[in-house]
């Protein structure tokens, strides 16, 4: 159409003689064609105004102006509208109100007022007609779109009525201000507390299907970006870091990023306007973008072609058929734009190669990433605008690698000459171990491999030492169990006795039942205990005593909750989730899970107290519920999300699980439990009650620990009961370092409070260091644990938490903590003992503001 329209353009303007004047006359042509061809026509001269690319410069400016500045609604017809949609007369309403919009776009008219409170506000009204003119705009282009699929046989491959009825949802939804409303404020919600993105709060009272009041934001047009004071390459890495933000990591995105949409303030801030179409992705989509891409940094371009098709493409049938050859002729595309030919990217080009594979084999991309297609392509278009010698994949890669694990080139190469340098003999038992050894734990961890792991020679109090004779405050505290510190003399006299005496397993012996009886007191006075080896065995056992008192098989859980290595408790704990936000599904932690087993596990969000409504639907099929109450991944708890879920359960009959593995006798004596009053059936502990040795428990309702207790009648039991084993379970060892520990504890209340101050100390100091460099970064701090996250974003449920964390900055952190003497795990919570002192805790926040100065310098923060 457009090229029909240059042609008819072309020949009004012949018989000029400057070549300027006849391409602006083109440009002029064009505009006045599309005004009058309607909204959605006005639309595509929006788009293809941002693609300076491919159009004449004077066709840019001219159809630029659809952005903003469309023809508008006479006065009369503003004010009647307004009052129509408001129900009122304006004065009852607006103080002031500029009935002379300040923009004009396809859809809608901007106006500037001000509420009578004296609030500045922006007032979006769908001009008139508007959604009559789309219905019938849509129409023609269905028309058009049908014949063109029933006379040409290559388009018909492409099913495009299919692909536009889908098009046609998003056009539609763009005359409805609530929907726009709505996902403004998600939108928002997502980016609030964003260093450089803002996005215009919404006033719902006074918004309507046609009317949407927002705050007003003063700000630099897209168009007059020459105004800004800012970098043009900063700016444009910038609106692309945004859009990217929003598709890999928040899956809801702005679809229409040109010019007319996005504001700047004179420092370089970004203004986002305008949510009439947005791009959302599901968990799994977002799953592949980012896995495409990764690949396809690392260069791995096999896994990048399985990757994309799994993700990408619909209508396979054909090219599994010829994988051989299909997957040849993608590699080699995605070879030349990701790898040879990658300075010089061009999104419309790469998409273009691979479509037309794509068409060889009978095959399409899925409808969702047709829709990324045009993001992308929008974004490119702006952002070459902004900046003329923008490298697009180079960006994009710095952002994609910012979400991976591994550290980038030149940091490594920094790393290693420091390490190998500092830790040599670390290094050399490392490249040992690798002969002999999987250590998923500290060296192989999944997901995250620590590259530059320690091996302890000695460790005391708050410090470790390496075998290098590198001495480090220690913040892992062998993840929980040393609260007391290393070596602490309670513990280390009531082991050396135990040893002398001989050590006992599997035998009857005091230190067992007084450590039963500790535990007992401390969380359930009227209960009883069942000791094993670790936190994983604790949870197994519990809810197998579970699904023995219901006769159910089906477990609840909540998402992001970890209880061990086990295939139920590892269930959606990771990094990958299914479902929607609000009604997440269940998904397998890790290969080799049983189907079944994650198949049969209920997943709810912690903090939704709507979504335990979902018990009440599931109560029949539900063994347990289990969670932590105070998720050791967000240092905090939620009090009446617990009261709520403690008493639907109480109501159902159903077992409720507290996992205190990490938080028991660590936030408190006897754990979260009791700093929020709230009981529940059975309680998982471990780590502290091994005093530093492996150790497990489970106490709570005598009806449930005695399910595990023999009645005497091998047939009763066989029926009835369960079996609970565990050849070191209740072990001399174990049970005399943890009775030492908690007796400790018991008679030094104290150290809690000290805890608590030591917490809030250094949680200041390292907010106030990363505020002071502007970096994004929050930190999480409660009863000795520590959550630190380089986001933006203050997070309510797990998955939000993990939405735009800076995975490699996090791990990296790590690092560079260690350089300067802190040992830190790598993308763990942290945390401080009783033994870290006060000069410990100085070493440790003059190393943050250190280790934050070099990554900045080492560019691994976009600011």
């Amino acid at each position: 159409m457009i090229a029909l329209v240059y042609v008819c353009g072309y020949l009004i303007a012949a018989t000029r003689t400057s070549r300027h004047q006849r391409v602006l006359l083109q440009g002029e042509w064009l505009r006045g064609y599309l005004i009058r061809s309607g909204p959605v026509f006005i639309k595509m001269g929006q788009i293809i105004a941002t693609r300076s690319d491919l159009i004449p410069e004077e066709w840019v400016r001219t159809l630029a102006t659809l952005q903003d500045a469309a023809p508008h609604m006479n006065e009369t017809q503003t004010i009647k509208l307004i009052e129509q949609e408001l129900g009122y007369p304006i004065d009852q309403v607006f103080k002031e109100f500029a009935v002379k919009p300040i923009a004009s776009a396809s859809i809608a008219q901007v106006h500037k007022a001000t509420l009578l409170d004296g609030r500045r506000v922006a007032v979006k009204l769908v001009k008139k007609n508007i959604p009559q003119e789309i219905y019938w705009n849509l129409r023609i282009i269905s028309f058009l779109v049908s014949l063109a699929h029933f006379l040409v046989p290559s388009a018909r491959r492409l099913n495009l009525p299919k692909r536009f009825a889908e098009l046609k949802v998003l056009i539609v939804s763009q005359a409805d201000m609530k929907h726009e409303a709505h996902r403004q404020e998600l939108i928002y919600s997502n980016f609030l507390g964003h260093a450089y993105v803002r996005v215009p709060a919404v006033f719902a009272q006074w918004s309507s299907a046609g009317m949407l009041v927002m705050e007003f934001m003063d700000g630099i047009s897209g168009q007059d970006v020459h105004l800004v004071r800012c970098p043009r390459a900063r700016l444009a890495q910038r609106l692309q870091d945004a859009i990217y933000t929003m598709l890999y990591m928040h899956g809801l995105c702005h679809g229409d990023t040109h010019p007319g949409n996005l504001f700047f303030t004179e420092d370089g801030d970004l203004i986002l306007l305008d949510f009439g179409i947005t791009v959302e992705l599901s968990e799994d989509e977002k799953w592949g973008l980012s896995s495409f891409y990764y690949a396809c940094m690392r260069k791995e371009w096999n896994i990048a072609v399985e990757r994309f098709t799994k993700h990408f493409v619909t209508n396979t049938e054909e090219l599994m058929k010829q994988w051989s050859g299909y997957s040849a002729e993608i590699e080699q595309v995605l070879k030349w734009h990701f790898d040879i030919h990658s300075t010089r990217w061009s999104t419309i080009a790469y998409f273009k190669d691979v479509n037309a594979i794509l068409l060889k084999y009978n095959a399409m991309y899925t409808t969702n990433f047709t829709k990324v297609e045009l993001v992308f392509l929008s974004c490119e278009g702006f952002a070459t605008q902004i900046d003329p010698e923008i490298d697009i994949w180079k960006n994009a890669r710095i952002f994609t690698d910012r979400y991976s694990p591994y550290i980038s080139g030149s940091v490594k190469a920094s790393f290693d000459r420091h390490f190998e340098k500092a830790i040599p003999s670390s290094l050399g038992m490392r490249d040992m171990a690798n002969d002999y050894l999987v250590a998923p734990t500290h060296m192989h961890r999944y997901f995250f491999p620590s590259a530059y792991p320690l091996f302890v020679k000695s460790a005391s109090r708050g410090r470790i030492t390496d075998v290098d004779d590198n001495c480090y405050v220690d913040l892992s505290n062998g993840y929980g169990p040393h609260i007391l510190g290393y070596a602490h003399p309670a513990i280390t006299e009531a082991l050396c006795g135990r040893l002398r005496s001989g050590f006992v397993n599997a035998l009857g012996n005091d230190a067992e039942v007084e450590l039963a009886r500790l535990i007992v007191e401390a969380f359930a006075p009227e209960g009883k205990a069942i000791l094993c080896n670790s936190g994983t065995e604790a949870v197994l056992i519990a809810v197998r005593l579970c699904r023995a008192y219901r006769r159910r098989s089906r477990v609840a859980k909540l998402e992001g909750h970890f209880h061990g290595f086990s295939d139920m408790g590892m269930v959606s704990s990771w990094f990958r989730f299914a479902g929607s936000r609000h009604r997440p599904e269940p998904i397998a932690g890790t290969e080799g899970s049983d189907r079944a087993t994650v198949e049969n596990t209920l997943i709810l969000q912690y903090g939704h107290i709507e979504g335990l409504e979902r018990l009440r639907e599931e109560a029949s099929t539900l063994a347990c519920v289990i969670c932590e109450p105070m998720p050791s991944s967000l240092a905090n708890y939620d009090k009446e999300f617990l009261l709520a879920l403690r008493s639907i359960c109480t109501e159902l009959d159903i077992p409720l699980i507290f996992d205190e593995v990490v938080t028991g006798f660590r936030v408190a004596y006897g754990g979260s439990q009791t700093l929020m009053g709230i009981t529940p059936d059975l309680t998982c502990v471990g780590k502290i009650i091994g005093g530093g040795l492996p150790c497990g428990g489970i106490v709570g309702s005598r009806n449930l620990i005695d399910i595990a207790r023999s009645s005497e009648d091998p047939f009763f039991d066989y029926e009835n009961k369960v079996f609970v084993g565990g050849t070191m379970s209740g072990n001399t060892l174990s049970c005399a370092a943890g009775v030492a520990a908690l007796n400790h504890l018991k008679r030094n209340p104290e150290i809690y409070v000290e805890l608590d101050k030591k917490t809030d100390w250094l949680a200041d100091e390292f907010r106030g260091a990363a505020d002071r460099r502007g970096i994004s970064c929050r930190v999480n701090a409660r009863h000795s644990i520590f959550s630190l996250n380089f986001t933006h974003r203050t997070a309510k449920f797990y998955r939000d938490k993990l939405a735009g964390s800076n995975f490699k900055a996090t791990i990296a952190l790590a690092y560079y903590m260690r350089k300067h003497g802190v040992y830190m795990p790598e993308l763990h919570s942290f945390l401080l003992s009783a033994a870290h002192t006060q000069e410990d805790l100085e070493t440790t926040a003059v190393a943050f503001r250190l280790s934050l100065d070099e990554m900045l310098a080492d560019g691994l923060f976009v600011v």
